[in-house]
């Protein structure tokens, strides 16, 4: 399997991290890898079966995109982390969750992780058809106790509080002071036009010893796990179809929806933290330090794992020890990594169209940003 692309000098070892990946896979995992310095692209690469401006679905990588929309936000003034969420969208209040504020809902202590009964896939598609479905939902623990991460839905509730506060969408934001001013190939809302360019994810194929490992692991539906994630759902369908839908891909629902590539991810991080094309940085260094800060630790109830959110963004702490503390980014469910690390100065982005074993950020992250803070000296 070949390689393609371009690495600027002194990075010739992620070029050759990179590759030896892709040549040691057991199958071909399409994939895309860009590394931003500052403003400056030094790593531009991608694998046989997709092209640099190849659409994919980021899954939850998605999900940075909402975020610094609602960092901006915070920023600007529009939206107060500590208000209640209720006194933006006063139906929320109900089942007892008129405490919960911004802050608590974005560090995933809300509760609010899905309806009883699941959602169907027509109403999964749409932020505003989640956030009624669970206006009136009763909260899956004490909320501001427990943390979880609330996989399908975070997207649609910020971005309720997000249109109540301000009239406009979280889609529209995105476009009006991320995306277009930026040119970034990153999209909450995919135009028919585009289309031509998306390749649709693949399944994952693991190995008889990776799919015992998986059957061990199995939940029930109805556990915490099995409801963030619409398991228990008699519309339920596989993970790995859900960017492979065209309502999904032209909705851009705001928490697994978004379509885009590795270069557009890369670009959102480095306009966030360093400024791109000349532009000042989107975030302050305070705002982005808020952002990244701790705010969720310990076993995820919705996971079981250990887990760290800062509002919203994932802190990645052990998980990839290469990283800067403050680094703030978000992985998808097929493999994809995006972040910024603003001490260390990069912005990274991976994705990859072949869904990888076990879920989440691909094993592969790990050598290859290390290979990156190597190359940064």
């Amino acid at each position: 399997m070949a390689v393609h692309g371009t690495v600027a000098e002194g990075f010739d070892g992620v070029g050759e991290e990179f590759a030896a990946f892709v040549a040691g896979a057991e199958h071909p995992p399409g994939a895309q890898l860009v590394v931003r310095r500052g403003d400056e692209r030094v790593v531009d690469l991608c694998s046989d079966g997709v092209e640099a401006d190849s659409l994919l679905g980021v899954f939850s990588s998605t999900k940075g995109a909402a975020y610094l929309v609602t960092a901006l936000l915070v920023q600007d003034g529009a939206l107060d982390l500590d208000r209640t969420v209720a006194s933006y969208w006063p139906d929320f209040a109900a089942e007892g969750k008129s405490a919960v504020t911004l802050r608590e809902l974005l560090a995933h202590r809300a509760g609010l992780i899905g309806p009883d009964t699941g959602f169907s896939q027509e109403e999964l598609a749409d932020d505003r058809a989640i956030a009624s479905r669970l206006a009136g939902q009763r909260p899956f623990w004490q909320p501001g106790q427990y943390f979880g991460y609330h996989a399908f839905v975070i997207g649609a509730l910020v971005g309720e509080v997000i249109v109540r506060a301000t009239g406009r969408t979280l889609q529209e934001w995105f476009d009006e002071r991320i995306r277009v001013p930026h040119g970034l190939d990153l999209w909450l809302g995919l135009p028919e036009t585009e289309e031509p360019r998306f390749l649709s994810t693949l399944p994952m194929l693991p190995t008889p010893d990776e799919a015992a490992l998986l059957e061990a692991v199995w939940t029930s539906p109805h556990s915490l796990g099995g409801i963030a994630f619409n398991n228990h759902s008699p519309d339920s369908r596989e993970l790995y179809e859900f960017p492979n839908s065209r309502t999904v891909r032209a909705g851009g629902q705001a928490s697994a929806g978004g379509v885009g590539t590795a270069r557009g991810l890369a670009d959102m991080y480095a306009a966030a933290a360093f400024g791109l094309d000349g532009h000042d940085p989107l975030l302050r260094p305070d705002t982005a330090a808020d952002f990244a800060r701790i705010h969720s630790a310990g076993t995820d109830l919705v996971s079981g794992m250990p887990q760290a959110f800062g509002l919203g963004f994932q802190s990645f702490g052990p998980r990839f020890p290469a990283l800067g503390a403050g680094a703030f980014g978000h992985s998808g469910a097929a493999g994809s990594l995006a972040l910024a690390d603003p001490r260390q100065g990069f912005a990274y982005a991976y994705t990859r169209r072949r869904f990888a074993f076990p879920g989440g950020a691909a094993p592969e992250n790990e050598r290859l940003l290390r290979s990156v803070v190597r190359a940064l000296g």
